[in-house]
């Protein structure tokens, strides 16, 4: 698992615990917090991660928590509660839960939930990384280079694209010839 792993529980019992449960399994803990307020006020600073959050805290619950990290993509959490329901396991997974989980929960359960949502952290992080090299070799590119490249894409021919643009089918083809995506230009005539 490349993602950090966070424990925010008001319990030093049910830390400790979670922290040997995962430590034996492979998954050091990074870091865990006694109180939501404190983990909110260091998130900036923290890596990218997994978070164990207990739903039932002093202050704010899960849901609160969860709220306050709304539109944060660098964190998947999984809601921990000793007094689970359906209406509030549905609530925590609208408000952006990766999973629900009722305390006791089986150890085996724990550790796929925590494997699961890594994965999904770091397919998160993969995605954004492409979409980011996608954009840099983009930004170079004239605004009619742009426009060409939007018809490619759009599957035309550069007969279409041509007639769209207004210009000539050899314009286009000279176009395609300067627009290069990573090792594979637009070269060729569709």
């Amino acid at each position: 698992m490349t993602a950090a792993l966070y424990i925010v529980d008001d319990e030093a019992t049910v830390r400790a615990s979670l922290n040997s449960l995962l430590s034996i399994a492979g998954y050091p803990v990074v870091r865990d917090f006694a109180s939501d307020a404190t983990f909110l006020e260091a998130r900036r600073k923290l890596d990218p991660g997994v978070i164990l959050l207990d739903y039932h805290m002093a202050g704010m619950n899960g849901l609160d928590v969860l709220s306050a990290l709304r539109g944060d993509e660098r964190f998947r959490a999984i809601i921990l509660t000793g007094e689970g329901h359906v209406a509030l396991a549905i609530q925590a997974m609208k408000a952006g839960a990766f999973d629900f989980l009722e305390k006791p929960c089986d150890p085996k359960l724990m550790l796929d939930a925590v494997a699961a949502a890594a994965a999904r952290l770091a397919q998160g992080r993969d995605a954004t990384t492409r979409a980011h090299a996608a954009q840099a070799k983009i930004d170079p590119l004239s605004p009619r280079e742009r426009d060409v490249l939007a018809g490619l894409a759009r599957g035309q021919s550069n007969k279409v694209i041509a007639h769209d643009l207004g210009i000539s089918p050899r314009t286009i083809e000279i176009y395609r010839a300067n627009i290069k995506i990573g090792r594979a230009s637009c070269r060729g005539r569709v």
